[in-house]
């Protein structure tokens, strides 16, 4: 069974998740500088750091985005939050 993930601000993913961009709403020469460097409808993304402004990696890219009013991408994650996420953790010897 395929678990189904819903749409999501950009700003939900954590370092790691995967995603896939459903829309981005904007100004047209904004939306339209985006789809340049390859943030369109369908993108298969990665959150690289969270935050605003946040870094995802595309394909083999890196790009930075600030999101504000006039700004909107929305993914839908196609990976659960711990899937991708490495959290350092400790030994204690005993």
């Amino acid at each position: 069974m395929q678990e189904q993930f819903d749409a999501v601000p950009l700003s939900s993913l954590i370092a790691g998740q995967s995603a896939r961009i459903c829309k981005v709403l904007g100004q047209p020469d904004h939306v339209h500088r985006l789809g340049e460097f390859g943030l369109r409808d369908g993108t298969k993304i990665q959150m690289f750091h969270q935050g605003n402004p946040c870094i995802i990696r595309i394909g083999g890219n890196k790009v930075c985005i600030r999101s504000d009013n006039s700004l909107s991408v929305t993914p839908i994650v196609t990976a659960p939050k711990n899937e991708g996420h490495y959290e350092r953790t400790t030994s204690t010897k005993s």
